[in-house]
């Protein structure tokens, strides 16, 4: 059976530093994508729509996962990656101490020999298993997020403004222009990681000006 590291393939993405902000160019990826809202003052562990949006990626990603790795042609097994979030506010901000009314996308890569077809093999499967609204809200889409810049943020997400202002200003010194949305990796369980342990990668798009130097 082959086997696929995406972690490892990725690496350059997944893996930044927490001590300095770095500059990538991240190229189109496919992932499975959940669409959703979240009311003022609610955060999203609080959410029925997030948590059913998270449930369905995956639930989508590890049926791929076993579905793939058990077919007779051609079998390949691979880790399912991170669950992912962009998100995005009336104000453009992203302050968990002041919660605005959220719209989000969750995702979760997928390789890149998952089809739409066999995408609709396994949203039918998992209904079959477990019916429910959360699997037809998913999609398989490519996300091209191009230039950004990130940086590893370690500890709870209630400190994450001050990663998040380490991210402006490095933008604002090199004369990156912000756009899209606050982006959030999730390496880390938050019912099993401390709290002070917790590892999430936070990344934003950003324009880059004629004449600007790459970092």
């Amino acid at each position: 059976m082959d086997k696929l590291d995406l972690r490892q393939q990725y690496k350059w993405l997944y893996s930044p530093s927490a001590k300095k902000v770095e500059f990538i160019d991240v190229p189109p990826l496919p992932f499975a994508m959940v669409d959703g809202a979240i009311p003022a003052g609610v955060g999203p562990g609080d959410s029925p729509d997030f948590q059913e949006a998270v449930a369905a990626l995956y639930g989508l990603s590890y049926t791929l996962k076993f579905m793939i790795k058990k077919r007779a042609d051609n079998p390949i097994d691979y880790p399912v990656m991170a669950l992912e979030g962009l998100w995005k506010t009336e104000s453009h901000t992203y302050d968990t101490a002041n919660r605005e009314a959220m719209t989000y996308t969750v995702m979760i890569m997928q390789p890149d020999f998952v089809t739409p077809d066999l995408f609709e093999e396994a949203r039918a499967a998992l209904l079959k298993k477990k019916p429910g609204p959360g699997p037809a809200r998913a999609r398989l889409a490519t996300f091209h997020e191009g230039p950004s810049i990130q940086i590893m943020h370690i500890g709870p997400y209630a400190t994450e403004p001050e990663t998040v202002a380490r991210l402006d200003a490095f933008a604002a010194e090199h004369g990156y222009t912000p756009r899209g949305h606050h982006h959030e990796i999730y390496l880390s369980d938050p019912l099993r990681a401390a709290p002070e342990k917790m590892r999430t990668i936070l990344r934003h798009p950003v324009g880059v000006a004629s004449g600007a130097v790459v970092q």
